[in-house]
């Protein structure tokens, strides 16, 4: 092989390996990405889970009956779990919250002015101020209950948060969809510019637009491959690292979700180079023999 082949072969490796790169960082921002949007929901859903309410019960309420109301309370499709918190529970709780060296029950001589509750979790779909007011309405009908008790501003202002956050996240996603297909197909189309010259001499020779397209297509559908793997090792690797830091994040982690991503990297780096590919072999197949040199 000559000196002037190596040359060119040599560019040739190069070109493809920077195209592999840059085609696997932009997938793996995509990735990285779509990770955010589809786990925002289970992460919404997991914050939604985690606001509590309370169902203050009657003096007279025996309990017989409080555990006949809180097994009603699980039956019902708003309830996710319900508890049953005693009158001395309550004491121990707010003891909690105290000065663990006074007992505030010795200043009211005894006497235990906590009512028992039923302390409820809502399934996040009935986590907002609509679905709260009839299931207020609901439980109140109980003569148990005196009382159901909740925040409706950090109710509202983690309905208003979540809307928002899922908003931005949605939004900002498919401008990063769009910039990752015009940043890989400029690259593809630059690789098929420096090899111009080569196609017009396959045409000079009698090959029928099919045959030229063939090894660049397959060659551009290598390339989304090599790069779809990259890009999903790069995605491993930050799942690894951000559960390393962050452990609580392990509770949103969905394999099939997360599955469902990286089959997506690779079909979209797939079909974003043989579509770019197809476009741009297409564009050059139709030039003039002056054109080329413009």
């Amino acid at each position: 092989m000559s000196t002037k082949e190596k040359i060119v072969k040599r560019r040739l490796y190069a070109s493809s390996v920077s195209t592999i790169i840059s085609i696997s960082l932009v997938l793996f921002m995509l990735g990285l990405v779509g990770l955010i949007v589809l786990t925002s929901e289970k992460l919404s859903v997991m914050v939604k889970e985690n606001i509590g309410f309370s169902i203050y019960l009657t003096e007279q309420a025996k309990e017989v009956d409080i555990i006949q109301l809180k097994k009603h309370l699980e039956a019902t499709a708003y309830v996710k779990s319900a508890r049953y918190i005693t009158k001395e529970e309550a004491v121990e709780l707010l003891q909690e919250d105290l000065d663990p060296d006074e007992d505030f029950l010795d200043i009211l001589e005894g006497y235990n002015p906590l009512p028992a509750s039923i302390d409820i979790i809502l399934n996040a779909e009935f986590a907002n101020p609509d679905s709260i007011t009839w299931i207020e309405d609901d439980v109140a009908q109980n003569d148990l209950v005196r009382e159901f008790k909740y925040d409706p501003n950090f109710l509202n202002l983690i309905n208003t948060n979540v809307k928002q956050i899922s908003m931005f996240i949605l939004v900002f996603g498919a401008l990063l969809f769009l910039i990752a297909m015009a940043l890989i197909n400029n690259t593809i189309r630059l690789v098929i510019y420096s090899q111009r010259f080569t196609i017009r001499t396959m045409q000079l020779v009698g090959a029928t637009r099919g045959f030229i397209r063939r090894p660049f297509i397959m060659k551009g559908i290598a390339h989304g491959i090599f790069a779809g793997v990259i890009a999903i090792a790069f995605l491993v690797g930050s799942l690894y690292l951000t559960q390393r830091e962050i452990p609580e994040l392990i509770v949103i982690q969905d394999i099939e979700l997360i599955g469902t991503i990286f089959g997506g990297v690779m079909v979209s780096g797939i079909l974003i180079s043989w579509v770019s590919t197809l476009f741009a072999v297409r564009k050059y197949l139709k030039l003039k023999t002056d054109e080329l040199y413009f």
